[in-house]
């Protein structure tokens, strides 16, 4: 059973366990303020909805026990690894003062939320991207290699050459509500993506250079963000 506490008028509940099984979550049918705490319990390569099971390479994936898992959100791959990355889901009920029917302007108020917790511990100066979606030729492979509305970037003059993500958010949609799966990096090694990705090695070095300089990582806990959401 899920930890459940509450903060400020956010219902918050803590799971433990695969991340098929999060992801496999439905939306409830009435949606009211809550965070949904995500720990999982061993490594997922987790696919957008649109990416074909090809870009997976399976000898290498089951080599290393890692779980394949896709989500029903769009953009590119992630890897989730125990200990390694914090992935909230922030749930708004449709008619909320937070809720924005404009898809591309309903996760800015979030992205905000984002910079406010991390005020004290980001690593360079950081701020809530307002614009379109930034694609690169990597992105549609890699979701930390592209910028999305809502997510929050370290600036560049930070780290030394382009903007690098630090939050990166994805939305599902019912009649009923939001769900935001927010996901940061606590540790990340650029190499262990690319690794379980059907690439050949000049790929595989390559997309290890991009996401080397494109993904922040910061020391946060799910209390910083839970903190910082309005009331």
């Amino acid at each position: 059973m899920p930890v459940i506490a509450v903060g400020g008028s956010w219902a918050v509940e803590r799971f433990v366990g695969p991340a098929s099984g999060f992801h496999a979550r439905a939306m409830p049918g009435v949606v009211d303020r809550r965070v949904w705490v995500h720990e999982v319990d061993r490594p997922a390569l987790v696919l957008g909805s649109s990416q074909f099971d090809a870009v997976v390479d399976r000898s290498r994936v089951d080599a290393a026990g890692v779980e394949v898992v896709r989500r029903r959100s769009g953009g590119g791959a992630v890897l989730l690894t125990p200990g390694e990355v914090l992935w909230l889901d922030v749930l708004v009920p449709a008619g909320d003062p937070l809720w924005d029917a404009d898809v591309g302007r309903s996760t800015w108020w979030l992205g905000d939320a984002w910079v406010r917790a991390l005020a004290a511990g980001a690593p360079g100066e950081i701020h809530v991207h307002r614009g379109p979606m930034i694609r690169t030729p990597w992105s549609a492979l890699a979701c930390f290699a592209g910028v999305g509305p809502g997510e929050v970037v370290v600036a560049a003059a930070a780290t030394g050459g382009s903007s690098a993500k630090l939050v990166g958010i994805s939305q599902r949609r019912t009649r009923a509500g939001a769900r935001f799966q927010c996901a940061i990096y606590r540790r990340h090694d650029p190499a262990a993506l690319p690794a379980l990705l059907a690439l050949d090695d000049v790929e595989r070095a390559t997309l290890t250079d991009v996401l080397a300089v494109a993904v922040a990582s910061t020391t946060i806990t799910e209390t910083d963000l839970i903190a910082a959401l309005p009331a």
